[in-house]
C-alpha cells in the first residue's frame, strides 16, 4: 500500500524542473497558435476576390475551422500560464486533486484530470 501511495504521489508532484518545462513548453504552444493565426488571416486577406466557387468556399470554410481550433487552444494555453502565475496549475478545476504529471506533460494546458475528462467527454 505504501508504494502505490508513494507512486501515485510521484506521478502527481510537480518538480521546479517539470513546471520550468511545461511552461516553456506552454509559451511555445502560444506562439504557434498566435503564428498560426497570423498565418490564417494573412491567406484569407490575400485571396482572389473573384467569384467564390466550390474549392474556394471550401478552402475558407477549411481556414476558419482551424482558426476556431487554434483560438480555442490559444485560450486554454493562456489559461494554463495564468494559473501558473496564480499557483493554481496542476490541480482538477473539478474534483481539485492534482492532474497527473504525465497527462500534463502530453497536454500541459489540461485542465481536469483523467478521470474528470472522461466524464465530461462521457456527457457530450
Amino acid at each position: 500500500m505504501v508504494n502505490q501511495q508513494s507512486t501515485r504521489h510521484r506521478n502527481t508532484t510537480l518538480s521546479t524542473e517539470d513546471l520550468a518545462a511545461l511552461r516553456e513548453n506552454l509559451h511555445e504552444q502560444r506562439l504557434f497558435r498566435l503564428e498560426q493565426l497570423q498565418q490564417l488571416s494573412a491567406a484569407a486577406a490575400h485571396r482572389p476576390q473573384a467569384l467564390p466557387d466550390r474549392r474556394t468556399a471550401s478552402q475558407t470554410e477549411v481556414r476558419a475551422k482551424l482558426a476556431a481550433s487554434a483560438r480555442m487552444v490559444l485560450a486554454d494555453v493562456e489559461a494554463a500560464l495564468v494559473r501558473m502565475e496564480q499557483g493554481r496549475y496542476g490541480s482538477c478545476h473539478l474534483c481539485r486533486r492534482p492532474i497527473a504529471r504525465e497527462r500534463l506533460i502530453i497536454v500541459p494546458q489540461a485542465r481536469y484530470c483523467g478521470r474528470c475528462q472522461q466524464v465530461r467527454e462521457a456527457g457530450r
